[in-house]
Formats: C-alpha cells, sequence, structure tokens
C-alpha cells in the first residue's frame, strides 16, 4: 500500500479497507473509466477518494481533480473525508445556496482537488474562474442520481471543458441508458450491488383509512432508535413533523426548499442525537452522511421503485443491521415491486412514547473562519463549563459556525457559565440550536 495511503487511513482511523475499496484502489489507475456500483452507505467516497490521495501532489498549481455530486451535503461531506484524511491537499468545495463571493476569493488559489455541484461548477467554468484542461481526475459521484435530477446538459459542459486523464462514475443502482458524450465501450466496471447488499428486515404495518397518523405513533413508539420517516412531498413532511411536534414527539422534517445552512443545522441534530427522528422527503434517501439509522419508515410509499430502493439503504448501513417498514393502506393494496408475502410489525402492548433524547445541541457563532476548532472547543468547554470529556457529544465545526452535543440535564447550569465568556479571545454567541 502506496504510504500515502496508510498515512490517510491512519487519519481517518480506518484499520481495514473492504474488498470493494481495495478493488477501487488497485484498478481505477490501470483504466481510463472506472464505475463503481454499490449501495448507499457502502464506503463508496472512499473509493475514489484514495486513489486520488495517492496519485495527486500537493500545490501543484492547478487543478488535478474534480468531484461532481448531484448534492451539497454530499459535497460538503466529501470535502470534510478529505480534510480529515490530512493529506495535504488543498481542497475546496462550492454549490449553490452559499456564498458566490466567498468562494470567487477562494479560487484566486487555486485547489488540488475541486469539489461541487454541477451548476456551481458549470458558473465557474463558464466565467473562467477555473480550469480543467489540466485535470487528472473526473469522477461523477452518483452518476445515476446526477441523470435523474436533470444535469446532464450541465455535466455535458463541463465534460467537454475537461482534459482528464481518467475518469470515475460510482452509482448506487445500474445505469440502464448512459448519455451519449459517454464512450461505454471504454468503461471497466466494478458492481458490488449485490455482495454489499445491507442486512435488512422488511415488514408491513397495515392501516385503514383515515387511521394513518395513529399508525405512524404506533411504529414510533414500538422503534425508538434513529428513524427516518419518507414522505412524498414537502408539505407532508411539514404538516407531519407540526403534528408529531404537537404530540410531544421531538421531530425534525428535512426537505429541499429550507435554506442550506437550516438543512445542515437539521442534519447535525440528528447526527448527533438530539432527535433520533427526520421527517423527510427524498433528498434524504441518498448522498448524505447519516450512519447507523436503525428504522426506516415508508410513511408514504414512493411512486418509483428506484426510490424505494434508496430510502431503504438509508437502513442497515456498512454491514450494521437495519428495518424497514412499509406503511401499506387495507384498502389500496401494494404496488407491483412491493414485496406481497412482508411480516407484519407486532405492537407491543405496553406502548412508550418517545421520551426526549439525553442530548441537546449548543451553538456557536464562529467556526474554521474564525480559526476555531473541535479541541478548541473541548478545551473551553471543559475549562470555562466544567464538563467532563465524556460530557461532550459530537461536534461540528463549520465556516461560521459550531455545533456541539450537550447532555440535556447540563444545558442550562452550562450557559449560565459560558454565556459570557471569551472562546479563543473571541466574543462568541453561545445558545441552543433550534
Amino acid at each position: 500500500m502506496h504510504p500515502k495511503v496508510k498515512s490517510a487511513l491512519s487519519s481517518l482511523k480506518i484499520e481495514q479497507l473492504t474488498p470493494m475499496q481495495e478493488d477501487c484502489l488497485q484498478n481505477y489507475p490501470k483504466v481510463n473509466s472506472f464505475v463503481l456500483l454499490s449501495p448507499t452507505g457502502s464506503g463508496k467516497t472512499l473509493g475514489f477518494l484514495l486513489p486520488i490521495i495517492q496519485d495527486c501532489i500537493p500545490s501543484k498549481g492547478h487543478i488535478q481533480a474534480l468531484i461532481v455530486t448531484p448534492t451539497r451535503e454530499l459535497a460538503i461531506q466529501i470535502e470534510s473525508v478529505l480534510k480529515a484524511s490530512q493529506s495535504g491537499l488543498r481542497t475546496l468545495c462550492v454549490y449553490g445556496g452559499h456564498s458566490l463571493k466567498n468562494e470567487k476569493n477562494s479560487l484566486t488559489q487555486t485547489p488540488d482537488v475541486l469539489i461541487g455541484t454541477p451548476g456551481r461548477l458549470v458558473d465557474h467554468l463558464d466565467h473562467e474562474r477555473i480550469s480543467l484542461r489540466r485535470l487528472e481526475h473526473l469522477v461523477l459521484d452518483e452518476f445515476d442520481k446526477c441523470l435523474e435530477m436533470g444535469f446532464q446538459t450541465e455535466i455535458h459542459f463541463l465534460w467537454e471543458n475537461a482534459n482528464q486523464k481518467r475518469t470515475f462514475f460510482s452509482s448506487a443502482t445500474e445505469i440502464e441508458e448512459w448519455p451519449d458524450f459517454v464512450d461505454i465501450s471504454n468503461l471497466k466496471t466494478a458492481n458490488y450491488l449485490t455482495e454489499n447488499k445491507p442486512d435488512i428486515e422488511f415488514l408491513a404495518h397495515w392501516y385503514d383509512q383515515e387511521e394513518k397518523i395513529p399508525g405512524l405513533m404506533e411504529l414510533l413508539c414500538t422503534f425508538h432508535g434513529r428513524t427516518i420517516v419518507f414522505c412524498n412531498h414537502r408539505e407532508a413532511t411539514e404538516r407531519l413533523t407540526e403534528h408529531l411536534l404537537e404530540l410531544g414527539i421531538p421531530a425534525l422534517n428535512f426537505h429541499g426548499k429550507l435554506e442550506q445552512d437550516e438543512r445542515e443545522r437539521r442534519l447535525i441534530q440528528f447526527r448527533n442525537g438530539t432527535s433520533h427522528y427526520l421527517i423527510a422527503t427524498d433528498l434524504a434517501a441518498r448522498g448524505l452522511d447519516i450512519p447507523e439509522v436503525e428504522t426506516v419508515i415508508h410513511y408514504q410509499i414512493p411512486h418509483k421503485e428506484d426510490a424505494y430502493t434508496h430510502r431503504n439503504g438509508r437502513a442497515g448501513r456498512m454491514n450494521a443491521k437495519g428495518r424497514v417498514v412499509l406503511m401499506l393502506q387495507r384498502e389500496l393494496g401494494t404496488l407491483d415491486y412491493i414485496p406481497q408475502d412482508l411480516p407484519e410489525v407486532v405492537i407491543p402492548r405496553d406502548m412508550k412514547l418517545p421520551q426526549a433524547t439525553e442530548w441537546e445541541t449548543l451553538y456557536f457563532s464562529g467556526g474554521k473562519k474564525e480559526k476555531i476548532n473541535k479541541i478548541d472547543l473541548v478545551g473551553f468547554l471543559g475549562q470555562k463549563g466544567s464538563l467532563k470529556k465524556e460530557e461532550i457529544g459530537l461536534i461540528t465545526v463549520l465556516d461560521h459556525a459550531s455545533y456541539v452535543a450537550i447532555p440535556r440535564a447540563k444545558v442550562k447550569t452550562l450557559l449560565g457559565k459560558i454565556r459570557n465568556e471569551k472562546v479563543k479571545g473571541k466574543k462568541l454567541k453561545i445558545a441552543v440550536s433550534r
């Protein structure tokens, strides 16, 4: 194994690669075009990042690798993994709903690796803020999703203006129809869709008309772990979340019409355990780093089979066991792609309402751009807030904000101690994140 890859894995605290990741590392550098087919959550990101880390040289003066993703959240996730690898490669992430001015300023220093969504990348390329003429790696991550979301024109434009030596396509489903600009005769495919199949238990929960919300409540009172409840439309997520909050269920809703900072905040609260319930559209079905989802509930059954497949992929990620529950109305039956013989959920007699989690999220109005890091926050909360290390949960540091999970029982006392204190000499706003 190359020393740069060994060092990156050590920084990421990864002891062993999966067979799929080994395949990518060994075989992608040997071909011009590589296609990786593997389910959501199986570790595809490392599959393409490790060859880039191995091949690229820091501060070479031009963009060596371009990684195109369909969503902002996925772009941010890939950037965080690459930075955590401590590869020394200068990395920049660009996407819509984010300050264009800041991106322009950042691009005055050419990154080694550029990560972004199709529309924003096209904007930078069209205005000649970036050049792809000396590109060595072009990664089209979640390529099937890019096509499904209508980005074919943008990707074609990027393709025509790039001069990459190698191309890496990743996908969570088989691509039935390739765009004309891709020479499919030149593709080397590694298919792990079957081998990396997650360990998921499928269950049905039948309900009668007008009893849908009570049916969902039965499920939430039966399964108390981290859960995503999928709806087909934004309005449904909002109505359902509002109803659950009125019933005292700590739920978060998540959809594409939310502002980017709001989406980030809700994902942070879901990841760090502040809330165990995310009520979401298919935006949450793929491309997000949400580990250890125990239960996926199809509150509304999707109209297409591939959406159904991607939702299911949120459970049982990375060899963990998961559970998928389909809410089915007795009067309507099921769609063709839904198994007919699913076992039914057994609802216990002594159901208990989900309680508030043990964690709450604190917001700090400073982040990477203010030179604040995780170590600073741990030190501050320990010294000024008298917290023990085990009382400090997941820490997320963004460009201009930071979020820390704190035991709910400690929040009131903690805020009294730290509200007027400075972090690294800076007076920051500190409050409970909502």
